[in-house]
Formats: C-alpha cells, sequence, structure tokens
C-alpha cells in the first residue's frame, strides 16, 4: 500500500514584485502552511519522502508545513503537467510521499490519480494550499497508473484557517 499527499502551494504575494518562480508567500498563504502542518500531525498524515518544487512558493509551503522526510527540490516540478508530476512520483522510494507543485498540474494530476471524487466543493477547482490524501494498492510507485487511487482525505487551506 502506497499513500500520496498531494498538495498545491498555498497562497503566493502578487504584489512582491518577483518573477514568478521567485514569488514568495503572503499572510494568508503562511497561515495556511502552518494549519496544513498541524493538520497532517493530527491526522497521522506523514510523509517519508517530499518531492517539491523548487520556486520559492513552493519550498517556503513545505517550511510552514514544518513536516520531515528526506525531500528533493525538483526544478522539473515547477509548473509541471500530469505526465511530469507522474514520471517524478514514480521514482519515488518510501511508502508515504508528499508531492508539492503548482496548478494546474496539480489540480489535473489529483483528478485523473483517483477512481472518485471528494465531496468538497473545492476539488474541481483545486484552490492553493489544497491537499489530497489517496492510498494507491500497489507494491511500489513504479506501479501507479492513474484512475487507481482511493480519496482518503481532501481539504483546502481555508478550511483550517476561516
Amino acid at each position: 500500500m502506497k499513500r500520496l499527499i498531494l498538495m498545491r502551494h498555498a497562497k503566493s504575494d502578487w504584489n512582491a514584485g518577483h518573477p514568478d518562480s521567485e514569488r514568495p508567500l503572503n499572510g494568508r498563504g503562511r497561515r495556511s502552511a502552518k494549519a496544513m502542518g498541524l493538520w497532517l500531525k493530527d491526522m497521522e498524515y506523514l510523509p517519508q519522502e517530499i518531492l517539491c518544487s523548487s520556486a520559492v512558493r513552493t519550498r517556503e509551503t513545505l517550511d510552514g508545513l514544518n513536516v520531515s522526510g528526506r525531500t528533493s527540490y525538483l526544478k522539473a516540478l515547477y509548473l509541471a503537467d500530469e505526465a511530469t508530476l507522474l514520471k517524478h512520483l514514480r521514482k519515488a522510494t518510501e511508502d508515504c510521499v508528499l508531492m508539492l507543485g503548482h496548478n494546474p498540474g496539480i489540480g489535473d494530476f489529483a483528478h485523473a490519480l483517483v477512481t472518485g471524487a471528494p465531496d468538497h466543493a473545492r476539488w474541481d477547482d483545486y484552490p492553493t494550499c489544497s491537499t489530497m490524501v489517496a492510498d494507491f494498492d500497489i507494491p511500489d510507485w513504479e506501479s501507479l497508473l492513474p484512475g487507481t487511487g482511493h480519496v482518503v482525505d481532501f481539504v483546502v487551506g481555508r478550511d483550517l484557517t476561516d
């Protein structure tokens, strides 16, 4: 059994005047990341391996989560599409993996991976700091096929902060 925690970065600061890949989180984003980290710990969804886009906002989201695991910062995950995300996830080696990236790729990937949608109003648009936890009945990540995951949980940052 494998578990994936698939997360979109928290809310970033569009007013910072940085190139897209260097945009930091804004205040709401930092609060959401911290709240999401507490939620992950409370629910005992703790990653052993972390695949994170190299963008500033994804790195800051991961820092705010305050979770640990063998971490890889991958430039290839910056604005990655479904195929790229799948390619990198298939290289994972641990049972529980956190993958942290950007829309539209992360949201599209979430939809493609699972057998059915969770009962949540924000599933379709996968807003900032959205987090899906899904289980896959596979022996290793190389065996992962789209449409085979079972959603265990889905939450968005605002569910935890508002």
